[in-house]
């Protein structure tokens, strides 16, 4: 039986580790990227059941990975959880 595959994308590395540790125990598969480039090509290429994608990251900002992903026929399926230190929506 296959792992339920989390794709988390932040440039905070501590946080990342802390997230991937916590997921890990908990029996998901992991998979981190520290920036929105990669968070796109990594979710196009592996298409996880979720992804916990940081609002602000270098090469491509979250909300820009986020567009393109809800407009991929492929990926615009997968829940996606924004993670900020923002203290406002806009």
């Amino acid at each position: 039986m296959s792992k339920t595959r989390i794709l988390i994308a932040d440039d905070d590395r501590m946080l990342r580790g802390l997230l991937e540790h916590k997921l890990a125990f908990a029996g998901y598969e992991v998979i981190s990227v520290g920036d929105g480039g990669e968070a796109l090509s990594v979710a196009q290429e592996t298409l996880p059941s979720l992804i916990v994608l940081d609002a602000m990251m270098p090469v491509m900002d979250g909300f820009e990975v986020l567009r393109r992903l809800k407009n991929d026929p492929q990926t615009k399926s997968i829940p996606i959880v924004m993670l900020t230190a923002r203290r406002s929506e806009q």
